[in-house]
């Protein structure tokens, strides 16, 4: 069969800036929309500026490219020279770089206040279902028990070490696996987002594959956010006004391994069971970081602990939705 991969954030988080003012005020030069549209960690991705010197504009769009191309060498499994695929090949790394080790203590952070359903060693689990579903030969009741066993003993946020000093992050035991997808997109939308403030914007919209509306829209009103139907991503069933916050969605329906939407591509890291296709959430907060690394946790923890994540994590608020609208909201 044929696995349908479809990165689950760029299709769930429809950000809408249709018949935005072009005048920030009047009296003032027009400002013009200027965009740049393309790919981070091979999600679809968009920077959208406003002002009325585009040469200004575009030389700010370069600096955040530029950073955004330093942050993928870091962060990106498509890439085997990536920090993160050193450390996968070969089981440990020296000398990474802060960010990395920033994000992956931000990520051992979330393991620990999920009770671990949320793991970021969860990759040989992930590895296993992929493997499965791509063979030649496919059984539609997924991986044997034993096979999910043993992708499950290789889990284990505990075992992940880290020495920030050295700059060394390690595996505790052969075989273990990290994944960062939970983070890496919402941590490059913020640090392009800053990039692009030191050049002196301020009224944009950056997705690196997590939406952040970086103050507001240029006539002053809230950015319009619109959530989409995790059935038909291009329709949304629920909207959201945001200033200066970020909207992360995810939901199992980003990547289906079998044809009946059975085994999806979060994890449970204790359970090695997958969450629902049709569920998704999307979640506000100040960063995208939070957003983007809460917005997987809260599918995986039981639904009497998603309040208490949201406030630990420092988000606002977690929309639950299904095909057939807003099933609960969830504030801090």
């Amino acid at each position: 069969m044929t696995l349908r991969v479809t990165r689950r954030r760029a299709i769930t988080v429809i950000a809408a800036a249709v018949g935005l003012p072009l005048a920030l005020r009047a009296g003032r030069a027009q400002a013009r929309q200027i965009e740049w549209t393309g790919y981070t960690l091979g999600a679809p991705s968009t920077i959208r500026l406003y002002h009325a010197d585009e040469a200004k504009a575009r030389a700010a769009i370069d600096a955040g490219l530029a950073e955004l191309a330093r942050l993928e060498a870091v962060f990106s499994l498509y890439r085997a020279d990536s920090t993160i695929s050193t450390l996968n090949r070969e089981g440990r790394v020296d000398g990474a770089p802060a960010e990395f080790i920033e994000m992956v203590s931000r990520s051992l952070a979330l393991a620990e206040w999920t009770g671990g359903v949320y793991d970021p060693t969860v990759q040989p689990v992930w590895q296993l279902y992929f493997n499965h579903f791509t063979a030649a030969s496919v059984d539609p009741a997924g991986p044997s028990a034993g096979d999910l066993a043993a992708a499950l003993a290789l889990v284990g946020w505990r075992g992940l070490q880290i020495d920030a000093e050295r700059g060394r992050v390690a595996f505790a035991r052969p075989g273990m696996g990290l994944t960062l997808n939970s983070g890496a997109q919402g941590y490059i939308t913020d640090k392009v987002a800053a990039v692009l403030r030191r050049h002196g914007f301020e009224n944009m919209l950056v997705d690196m594959g997590e939406p952040r509306a970086l103050s507001t829209r240029p006539d002053g009103s809230a950015w319009h956010i619109g959530i989409a139907n995790p059935a038909k991503p291009g329709e949304a069933v629920a909207s959201v006004d945001v200033v200066d916050k970020c909207v992360a969605t995810s939901g199992g329906y980003g990547t289906v391994f079998d044809a009946d939407a059975k085994f999806t591509h979060i994890v449970n890291a204790k359970t090695g069971r997958t969450v629902p296709a049709m569920l998704g959430v999307s979640v506000i907060a100040p960063t995208a970081l939070l957003a983007d690394g809460l917005a997987t946790s809260m599918l995986l923890v039981e639904p009497e602990a998603r309040r208490s994540l949201l406030r630990a994590a420092g988000g606002e608020k977690a929309i639950f939705v299904t095909p057939d609208g807003v099933l609960s909201t969830v504030e801090a």
